[in-house]
């Protein structure tokens, strides 16, 4: 079981081993090995005060893949899931193996849209996230972005005509459905 002291059991002896895989074991002499005094098992020296580690206790729910049987004894608990982002982090722990490509799609779309939910809770705080400042794109015009680009094989010039659109692409469209609200808000205001 893990997380115990005890070495777990071997299923097949250094004979069995050696008779059914062709060069096992070749490095079992310890003149081949200078670091065999380390590997050896020895009950007292095994560093383990416990049976079984005390578990963390659990807050609120955790994510946990359906492949291991409980939690881990120690977690992290930095990032709690929240929103959105937090129920699709559930979905892709809950129905979906770590082994599927669904599982990892799902935690990315998650941290996607985590990004867009403190986006969107920046704007009710005093200082909203402004992204022609924090996303570097005035270093560009004034740091040789541009200039340093071209002419040095680089690999990320392949992508650069995509990178305006996937880092302004969103804020245009938000500024654009902002503004459309905002002129069908006035438009229902106004007498007539």
């Amino acid at each position: 079981m893990a997380y115990t002291p005890e070495k777990p059991p071997i299923a097949e002896s250094t004979d069995q081993l050696r008779a059914r895989i062709p060069g096992w074991g070749v490095d079992l002499d310890p003149k081949d090995r200078p670091s065999v005094p380390k590997l050896q098992y020895q009950d007292d020296l095994s560093g383990a005060h416990w049976t079984f580690p005390e578990r963390q206790p659990e807050k609120w729910p955790r994510e946990r893949s359906i492949e291991h049987k409980f939690l881990t004894p120690v977690f992290g608990t930095s990032c709690p899931p929240k929103g959105l982002s937090g129920m699709l982090r559930k979905l892709a722990y809950r129905k979906y193996s770590e082994g599927r490509a669904a599982h990892w799609l799902i935690l990315i779309a998650a941290d996607r849209v985590d990004a867009w939910e403190n986006h969107l809770r920046s704007f009710a705080t005093l200082h909203p996230d402004n992204p022609i400042t924090e996303t570097g794109v005035l270093s560009e015009f004034s740091r040789h972005g541009v200039a340093s680009r071209w002419g040095r094989k680089r690999t990320d010039v392949k992508h650069q005509l995509l990178d305006p659109i996937i880092v302004a692409g969103p804020w245009v469209l938000a500024a654009a459905g902002a503004a459309y609200l905002g002129r069908r808000a006035a438009a229902r205001l106004r007498p007539g």
